[in-house]
């Protein structure tokens, strides 16, 4: 007996390797399937759990085109797109907010440096505003424009063929030190709580603001090939290259606007070393960045380490906060 049902056994399973059931391989494929989605779900909830921890200050590289706050959103959808958006049936019973900001508005034509704060790091974002920023700027002579640079309409052209680069490294020293400076009207300067660049562009009239301190701590003329010239600039908080560019072109009896911008370095982050471009902006990247750009902020900017998360069942909502240049304006914190 047990001789003959041996064979029908070995028959059996010969018959399941080589043509399995139908039933069989729909259970096979629904159980892959549902552990390969259990394991994408651990590794989202994973790299969730790893960018809520994240906490600091780095940089990126803006390119030219986009704000700043669209530069940072594309950013924030970016990481929360990594982490995998948690689903209403995740546990709600942890609700933890991401919270990432700039410090040090650019604008869309400029490209450069932006400091990024993630975590707490946002509340170090304010001293990031009065520190030092570095930029190489490409003035044009003979034209002004309503903002200033290559963006505007034209308002005035003047003659400049008689300007000469020993002209302009002439007046250079008046723009050097602790100087008073009218801010451009298109600009992140509010008036009754709106920016006056929006003002502006409705065709309100607006009156521009008075001059106020501001400091350049060194500024020489790189290259001069008429009517372009090349600045570089390191100054404090609250300077607009803009209107240095347009005083420029009045101090030579012309007028001028800014055709290029770059910011090379803000704080302690350059370019070259620190600014993540956009093919880096990965939870795992950021988090190299931070470690590595902690060491560059001064000690009393350090931030003490977090207790681990308990849990990695959280649900993510998300901040991101804008401060503007400019001493007493409110923080503008918008969420998601």
């Amino acid at each position: 007996m047990a001789a003959v049902e041996a064979p029908v056994a070995s028959s059996s399973s010969l018959e399941t390797d080589t043509a399995p059931a139908p039933e069989a391989a729909g259970t096979a494929a629904t159980t892959a399937a549902a552990r390969t989605g259990s394991e994408a779900g651990v590794s989202k909830a994973a790299m969730a759990t790893k960018l809520l921890s994240l906490s600091g200050v780095f940089a990126v590289h803006k390119p030219k085109g986009p704000t700043s706050a669209e530069l940072l959103n594309r950013l924030k959808e970016k990481l929360l797109a990594e982490a995998g958006m948690p689903s209403p049936e995740w546990t709600k019973r942890k609700k933890q907010t991401l919270k990432i900001g700039h410090g040090g508005t650019l604008d869309s034509a400029a490209r450069g440096v932006l400091v990024v704060g993630i975590g707490r790091g946002t509340k170090l974002l304010t001293s990031m505003l009065s520190g030092s920023k570095r930029y190489v700027a490409i003035g044009e002579l003979g034209k002004a424009t309503d903002t200033l640079d290559s963006t505007g309409k034209v308002t005035e052209e003047k003659p400049y063929d008689k300007i000469t680069q020993e002209d302009i490294e002439g007046i250079l020293q008046k723009f050097t030190g602790n100087i008073m400076q009218v801010p451009p009207l298109y600009s992140a300067l509010k008036k009754d709580g709106q920016r006056l660049s929006t003002l502006m562009k409705r065709g309100e009239v607006v009156e521009a603001k008075p001059a106020r301190p501001v400091t350049v701590y060194s500024l020489s003329l790189q290259k001069f090939q008429p009517p372009f010239f090349t600045l570089d600039v390191e100054c404090g908080g609250g300077f607009y290259i803009r209107s240095l560019v347009s005083d420029i072109g009045k101090e030579l009896s012309s007028c001028a606007n800014v055709l290029e911008l770059t910011r090379t370095k803000q704080g302690p982050f350059t370019l070259e070393e620190h600014a993540l471009p956009e093919d880096r902006w990965t939870i795992d990247d950021i988090a190299q960045s931070l470690e590595h750009c902690s060491s560059l902020l001064p000690a009393e900017m350090a931030l003490k380490k977090s207790k681990p998360e308990e849990s990695n069942e959280q649900v993510l909502s998300c901040e991101y906060i804008t401060l503007n240049e400019t001493k007493g304006e409110n923080d503008v914190i918008k969420t998601c």
